[in-house]
């Protein structure tokens, strides 16, 4: 598969400007207050000032537009009520203003109160240059994930004629903006922060047209702290030492979600001249965020090579699917992941064997069905097709949240159905040469899934002619708009060579009489096996979990010390089999498991199984002991889980502790503590199943 993905250049690399031709107003986004269909984006321009002792950034954003129709009253943006908007003003801009970046000013540190945000200063075009004049806006309650910001244009703005709004602020305690004290980074010597924008967090990091059917290019100038290095989503970085500032450049159009930043003390590591991927610390959120030209990924993935592996190369198929060709609005979040994850597969068939990617693919669709189970068949989420509702004028917190869609139907339905397009042409080569043509059709677009079964069959117009389309219990639109399952699911039997050991060992494990079924399981050595295979067996206790006490204690024998020698992808699973049964003698390997991790991934599955089952009390001693070495966002998570768990009294599971009460006590009033954005995912198996990348 050809490469498409946005690379960045070295500095002073110079590439013909890429702009997209004249297009029509882009798809309604019922998750954007915004008014982005009355006007095109040219361009934005950011000024930001990182001000970690503050856990503030502050900014300019200078965005370059045109109205599609004449004389627009206002201009509405996204926005989120951590952004305090300064001022806003009003500049008339030649035509070819979005060549030339404007730059900007940083207020000199010093004693005192904060100094204000960046102000731009334009480059001098013949003539009088074009005076900024102040315009009124207003902040509106939209969701619980942002705002409207209303900024009021000049009655006489004509239609097709390029103007630019200059917006200054600060944005504190953003969801999307993540500062990490020095302490909890590996270097413990410099503050780090960075930003995940994905799906509608940007409009806290700087106010816009929030919604993936918008895409512009964009530049940035970033002052950061002495000795903070920065990096940005862009195809061109600069660092100019006389100023203290860094410069970027995005030469293709990307949406508000794929503006991204890091800065701290990053240490490099050559893997390549084309692609910049940053191991994140254990706070961030997901698993990995493919940003146009940055990956982030986070750290705690290093220790499981084959989940490494894969995060890798799904992050790296984002550069077609997500990042050049975007899903228009989050309700087809599918058009992403789904074709994204065929193409993660694609490559390692190619690159690993087909029986890797059988067990991967087991693995990930065994998951699927667990979480089916959980939600019901009939969750309207499990369409490929979401249908979000928008909010309504007077009644705040409508609609749902697009972050809530990261799924595993989003990413295995929706692979399904790409693998049951692929069997239709009955080739993956030919399947290969449309996903090409596909993407270079509507690279650095946005698009709806009739654009890509539109494009399926003109490519096959064989398939077309037997209206494969119609096909009884697989219509297409069936596939999109159906709850459940997927239709069809695909054969995986080329993996059984490395499925069949894992059942058998299951089955024994499950077999009487357990002794003799203990003695035939021990002498099948899984430290040889792959480590999806290990963590599919464990899934497997774990799904058949409470198990009788006799046969917890004998997988302890056999296992526990083996185990603990593995990586988390693995321990979790053993951990969780541990709590779920209630098994005292091996909680000492719980309690040091957290004492050791900050992962979200890692820590959220057994703080809620422990709130579920009688071990609640411990839960909370050993976060007590540890919420210090924790991210803000995560300790508040954790707290709520607590809070949730301690409906009834429960005798400690461990040592008594003088401190249990008093947690307790407190754990009541730090509940009360709201929560940002998504925090507390929506059960114990959530985290552990989905494990997702964006």
């Amino acid at each position: 598969m050809a490469a498409q993905c946005c690379c960045r250049q070295a500095p002073g690399a110079e590439a013909a400007p890429v702009r997209p031709p004249p297009e029509p107003p882009p798809a309604l986004d019922v998750a954007s207050a915004s008014s982005a269909q009355l006007f095109r984006l040219r361009h934005l321009q950011l000024g930001l000032e990182l001000r970690p002792e503050a856990r503030e950034l502050a900014g300019c954003l200078v965005l370059e537009l045109c109205a599609l129709r004449p004389a627009p009253r206002a201009l509405v943006l996204d926005a989120h009520p951590a952004l305090r908007l300064h001022s806003a003003a009003f500049r008339r801009a030649p035509a070819a203003a979005a060549e030339t970046p404007c730059a900007f000013a940083f207020s000199a540190p010093g004693p005192g109160p904060a100094p204000p945000p960046p102000l731009p200063a334009f480059p001098e075009a013949p003539g009088s240059e074009p005076a900024c004049c102040p315009l009124a806006f207003r902040v509106d309650p939209f969701t619980d994930y942002g705002s409207s910001l209303t900024v009021t244009l000049p009655p006489e703005l004509q239609a097709h004629q390029p103007f630019q709004v200059i917006l200054r602020y600060t944005s504190t305690d953003a969801p999307a903006i993540w500062w990490l004290d020095p302490e909890l980074t590996y270097g413990c010597a410099k503050p780090f922060v960075f930003t995940q924008g994905h799906s509608v967090c940007n409009r806290s990091f700087f106010p816009c047209f929030d919604t993936p059917a918008v895409k512009c290019t964009y530049s940035a100038v970033v002052k950061a702290p002495s000795g903070v290095q920065v990096l940005m989503s862009a195809t061109r970085s600069a660092y100019m030492e006389e100023e203290g500032v860094f410069h970027f450049h995005m030469e293709h159009p990307v949406p508000a979600y794929l503006v991204a930043l890091v800065a701290g003390d990053l240490k490099p590591a050559d893997i390549g001249p084309r692609y910049d991927i940053v191991f994140l610390p254990p706070s961030f959120p997901i698993v990995a965020m493919e940003n146009p030209c940055l990956t982030f990924i986070i750290s705690s993935i290093l220790e499981s090579d084959e989940f490494l592996v894969i995060d890798v190369i799904h992050e790296v198929a984002h550069s077609w699917f997500g990042n050049a060709v975007t899903n228009a609005t989050w309700e087809e979040m599918w058009l992403s992941e789904g074709l994204a994850t065929y193409a993660q597969r694609r490559i390692t068939t190619e690159t690993y064997g087909a029986a890797f990617t059988c067990l991967e693919t087991a693995f990930r669709l065994d998951a699927l069905h667990r979480q089916m189970k959980l939600l019901g068949e009939d969750s309207p989420v499990s369409k490929l097709q979401v249908k979000l509702e928008p909010a309504q004028v007077g009644v705040h917190l409508a609609g749902v949240n697009p972050s809530h869609l990261m799924n595993l139907f989003t990413y295995e339905k929706g692979y399904c159905f790409v693998y049951y397009l692929s069997q239709l042409c009955g080739d993956p080569q030919r399947f290969d040469d449309f996903l090409r043509a596909y993407v270079e059709k509507y690279k650095f677009t946005s698009v709806v899934a009739q654009d890509l079964l539109d494009s399926f069959l003109s490519f096959f117009p064989e398939l077309k002619e037997q209206s494969v389309d119609c096909r009884a219990g697989l219509e297409f639109e069936r596939w999109l708009n159906a709850t459940g399952p997927p239709l069809a699911e695909p054969d995986l039997s080329q993996g059984s060579s490395l499925t069949r050991p894992v059942e058998a060992l299951f089955q024994l494990w499950t077999a009487e009489p357990l002794d003799q079924a203990a003695a035939s399981a021990s002498a099948i050595d899984i430290s040889k096996w792959r480590t999806f295979q290990t963590a599919l067996f464990l899934d497997r206790l774990l799904d058949g979990s409470p198990l009788p006490q006799e046969v917890v204690m004998s997988l302890s024998k056999c296992y526990s010390s083996l185990l603990d020698s593995m990586n988390a992808e693995i321990r979790i699973r053993w951990l969780q089999i541990v709590v779920r049964n209630d098994y005292y003698p091996d909680l000492h390997r719980v309690r040091r498991f957290l004492e050791s991790q900050m992962s979200r991934m890692y820590t959220i599955p057994l703080y809620e199984d422990l709130c579920t089952g009688a071990l609640k009390s411990f839960a909370l001693e050993v976060f007590y002991q540890t919420q210090g070495r924790l991210h803000p966002n995560l300790r508040r998570a954790i707290q709520q889980i607590l809070s949730q768990g301690l409906g009834s009294s429960t005798e400690p599971a461990s040592e008594p502790s003088t401190e249990l009460g008093k947690a307790e006590a407190d754990t009541d009033s730090d509940a009360q503590a709201l929560l940002l954005g998504d925090e507390a995912p929506s059960s114990a198996i959530s985290l552990r199943d989905v494990n997702v990348s964006a």
